[in-house]
């Protein structure tokens, strides 16, 4: 069997860091009033800075595309003697269009040669399942190098704009704070960045690698109802109805397009979840946990940091503080680019040494999937 290597990481987080004072200078008042649950929000996830690819007037800076191109050809370029690549891969939460797929509108962007290119459809996995076909193509001899991206451009998907025509729910909010979780509650929570991975058969001549020892991802949905959605509407049952079943007035006035959290469901599935998963791991790789130097977990708000730790301690599986990897305060939640990001600093660090282990850990809430990667600095 072959191996896989992380041989390169490039990151691009567009323009200057947001404070939370700056989000709705950015963002934008729903029906002209400041959120009144943004304080909670934040209070909670303790994230201080985050990006947006856009101005204060709302216009876009960048398209998601375009960002993701952006910062494959920093990868690249920075790269000399660099081979022909033969597979692209890109995975993303919010595209800029329905069709044509993420992935192939990057690959326009970048104006390159013909070459395979996929793209991953979902939210906080789909760069996690983009890497794990990147990395089946080098174990199969189907490709020498390949490079996966990971992108977000959240902030025009978050803007005012797009709730202004929903009813007014603030008497409800100032009544029940967790009613404003389900989407203005997404609002504080996300923000924009892209990052990319180089792959290849063979480690770095100088200087560190990373080897893919494994890649395990699992869905859920066959037990647990939809939790973070867009483009449909969910009754009490957990029953969904897409947007092209609802007429255009239905679908302006549940804000069908924007994007919606349970948390209620959050809160229970999310973490236990993924250590049922974690747990088979363990079992079927005969996996030790303590053999990890790094332990990179994807956490959309420092909340569920003590919870997770609390939750795997209590199942016997110690990672203790000292060995976790964050950058979610000053990066913010870049979903399915948030890995990638953690990845990036680390690797770019110089504080990575070879024989090191690092466990990487995404929770998707979408439908409830989970993805693992165990890597070794070589």
């Amino acid at each position: 069997m072959k191996n896989a290597y992380l041989t390169k990481f490039a990151k691009h987080l567009p323009n200057d860091p947001v404070s939370n004072d700056e989000m709705e200078s950015y963002l934008g008042l729903v029906n002209g009033n400041t959120s009144k649950s943004k304080g909670l929000i934040l209070r909670y996830n303790k994230i201080k800075t985050r990006h947006y690819a856009l101005d204060k007037t709302g216009k876009p800076k960048h398209s998601n595309a375009a960002l993701t191109a952006l910062v494959i050809r920093k990868l690249l370029e920075e790269k000399t003697g660099l081979p022909e690549i033969d597979l692209l891969t890109a995975g993303t939460s919010s595209p800029d269009s329905l069709q044509p797929s993420h992935a192939l509108m990057v690959h326009g962007e970048l104006g390159s040669p013909p070459m395979e290119v996929m793209s991953a459809h979902g939210t906080c996995n789909a760069a996690m399942l983009s890497l794990k076909y990147a990395y089946m193509a080098i174990l199969s001899g189907q490709a020498k190098n390949a490079v996966c991206a990971a992108s977000e451009t959240f902030s025009s998907w978050m803007h005012a704009r797009n709730f202004d025509l929903e009813i007014d729910r603030r008497k409800a909010i100032e009544d029940n704070p967790y009613i404003a979780f389900e989407k203005d509650f997404l609002r504080w929570m996300l923000s924009d960045g892209a990052a990319a991975a180089l792959l290849q058969g063979q480690p770095n001549k100088e200087g560190i690698s990373l080897r893919i020892e494994w890649i395990d991802i699992i869905s859920f949905a066959g037990e647990l109802q939809p939790c973070m959605y867009a483009g449909c509407i969910k009754d009490s049952k957990g029953n969904i109805k897409g947007w092209r079943e609802l007429s255009a007035e239905e679908q302006e006035k549940y804000s069908v397009f924007s994007l919606k959290q349970d948390t209620r469901l959050l809160q229970k599935h999310v973490i236990s979840t993924g250590l049922v998963f974690l747990k088979e791991i363990i079992k079927k790789r005969n996996f030790n946990v303590s053999s990890i130097h790094y332990f990179l977990p994807h956490i959309s708000s420092m909340f569920f940091k003590d919870e997770i730790h609390r939750q795997l301690t209590e199942e016997g599986i110690d990672i203790p503080p000292e060995k976790w990897f964050l950058n979610l305060t000053k990066v913010g939640n870049v979903g399915a680019a948030s890995a990638f990001l953690m990845l990036e600093e680390l690797f770019n660090s110089d504080s990575l040494r070879k024989g090191e282990r690092i466990l990487v850990m995404v929770p998707e809430s979408a439908r409830f999937s989970h993805s693992y990667m165990l890597l070794t600095v070589v």
